[in-house]
């Protein structure tokens, strides 16, 4: 596994997002050796949703108010329906999320967390996957969807559910191991 010691990687997410999305990934990127940090519109902590109904509390390391997205190297969003919904309407969350994009930096997105990155305006011509209920959305976005547990496209990967978390993590190491992308076609 590519080792990410030199790594700064920024997890955006809020109340509502499916467990397993943040945690998992989160504890991949950490045996790593990359330096994780869960930044949230609210201080405090956020709560997972799990399965049917809530879960754990995550602690929020810093808020988006107090956070620069060119201090970190890559970004990963975790899905559940309520979380990237609420995120997709945050112009901080939104915002902070395009500047990945704009410096070619890896963006990590799973199940219903592309919801966020359609609000950047950036999907335009990508190759991504999700959960089956956005590909609508998604296509609406100019992306062309595709149904595999998981799609990477100019250092943006995104996969469909937690069951592809295995391919989705071992994708989203390399692709932030390889570091800044080209951002040609954004």
């Amino acid at each position: 596994m590519a080792k990410l010691s030199n790594k700064k990687v920024a997890i955006l997410s809020t109340h509502g997002f499916e467990e397993v999305e943040l945690t998992e990934p989160k504890k991949a990127l950490e045996e790593a050796g990359a330096k994780v940090e869960v930044i949230a519109p609210e201080a405090g902590k956020i709560r997972a949703w799990k399965e049917k109904d809530w879960g754990t509390n995550v602690a929020v390391d810093r808020t988006l108010k107090e956070v620069n997205a060119d201090d970190y190297d890559a970004l990963m969003l975790p899905g559940g329906v309520m979380n990237p919904d609420k995120l997709r309407l945050n112009k901080d969350a939104v915002n902070f999320a395009a500047r990945f994009f704009e410096q070619g930096k890896p963006i990590a997105a799973i199940c219903h967390g592309p919801q966020t990155l359609i609000e950047t305006g950036m999907l335009k011509g990508r190759e991504m996957t999700s959960y089956p209920s956005l590909k609508t959305d998604l296509e609406n976005a100019g992306v062309h969807w595709t149904d595999r547990e998981v799609v990477v496209d100019r250092g943006l990967v995104t996969s469909r559910k937690p069951d592809d978390l295995p391919a989705f993590n071992r994708k989203m190491i390399e692709e932030i191991a390889e570091g800044i992308h080209s951002s040609a076609g954004v």
